[in-house]
């Protein structure tokens, strides 16, 4: 989340072709994937973050989850947590990363997480995060950085539910520099078919249309943020509306908004009137756009423990948690938008 001022993817001649796009080697039954993509408007989803909004030089770590737990006890919390989202009418989750969690030893344990969810029939978006004493939208470190991708790859560029995105919000670079830096991704991890590689737009990943244009990134899918608090005067649905049109220009059906959000810990009713409220605007707004447009989403945040945007809140201890909802009517408007 970016610039947090409130705490804040018959025949054997097919299969050969397959084959062949999907690095050179004939895939297992479990990892083929026979059917075509899915369009973006299938991902609903949420974010699971961690309670100091994925900004950390150490291992990155989920609310409810600990570097101390075994992958048994992390698979048992992140089944039951996943469970929850599910209950919401979520199919999504889009989880952190970064070279302190996946290089070190918690990547063992954590893998428990990833896990639970596709075995759920999550889709799982794994997006990198900068150090919080770095936040200067740059990759930390280029070497910790392709370390942890050639190890996020390897242990699931075969899965087909798993999805990757370079990098969350990328506003330290140029349009051409970061289109540059995702181009050179997708070709050194071209065993990763490009609908399941999510590229985030230009700055604060707020516009798509530099990233879309792109011919080398050609298939990939496009990742938007876009919040409220980025204008906190607006109050009108269709002024809104307008906003998020312009930052995904005609890119619509490659676009998954994988973090929006507003306060969802304040008593808002987000199904009612607007009555001056740039919060309640905003959502109606953004639920209206995804629906309208056909748009991925994925909602920030699902579950982080001190957040106000958190849809929902934590309960429970050791492996027997749950799920309880923050606000119906912020919930109502993600039904809503996921037309369920």
């Amino acid at each position: 989340m970016s610039r947090k001022t409130h705490r804040g993817t018959a025949g054997l001649g097919a299969l050969l072709a397959c084959a062949t796009a999907f690095g050179g080697a004939l895939a297992t039954p479990a990892a083929a994937s026979p059917s075509a993509p899915p369009p973006v408007s299938d991902f609903k989803g949420v974010n699971w973050a961690d309670p100091r909004d994925n900004y950390a030089d150490d291992a990155v770590v989920p609310s409810g989850l600990s570097t101390s737990d075994s992958y048994a006890t992390t698979y048992a919390k992140s089944q039951a947590i996943i469970g929850g989202f599910a209950k919401l009418g979520a199919n999504t989750v889009r989880l952190p990363v970064n070279p302190t969690s996946v290089n070190g030893p918690f990547w063992k344990s954590y893998r428990g997480a990833i896990d639970a969810a596709t075995a759920k029939g999550f889709k799982v978006i794994l997006g990198y995060w900068e150090a919080d004493n770095a936040k200067d939208g740059k990759i930390d470190n280029q070497a910790s950085w392709d370390q942890m991708w050639a190890r996020i790859t390897s242990s699931y560029a075969r899965n087909s539910k798993v999805y990757f995105e370079p990098m969350n919000e990328p506003f330290g670079y140029t349009a051409q520099q970061w289109t540059d830096i995702a181009a050179k991704w997708v070709t050194t991890h071209n065993n990763v078919p490009r609908d399941r590689v999510l590229i985030g737009g230009y700055k604060y990943s707020e516009d798509v249309k530099p990233v879309c244009a792109d011919p080398r990134l050609k298939g990939t899918r496009l990742a938007l943020h876009n919040y409220g608090f980025w204008h906190t005067d607006w109050t009108s649905v269709d002024q809104w509306k307008q906003d998020f049109k312009a930052r995904i220009g005609d890119c619509a059906s490659r676009t998954i908004l994988d973090e929006f959000g507003a306060s969802m810990t304040t008593g808002l009713d987000y199904n009612g009137p607007v009555n001056g409220s740039n919060e309640v605007a905003y959502i109606q707004a953004a639920t209206d756009i995804i629906r309208e447009l056909g748009l991925g989403s994925v909602y920030w945040p699902g579950l982080r423990n001190g957040d106000t945007y958190s849809l929902t809140t934590l309960q429970g201890t050791g492996t027997n948690l749950s799920l309880k909802v923050n606000n119906q009517s912020g919930l109502d408007r993600l039904h809503y938008a996921w037309n369920q």
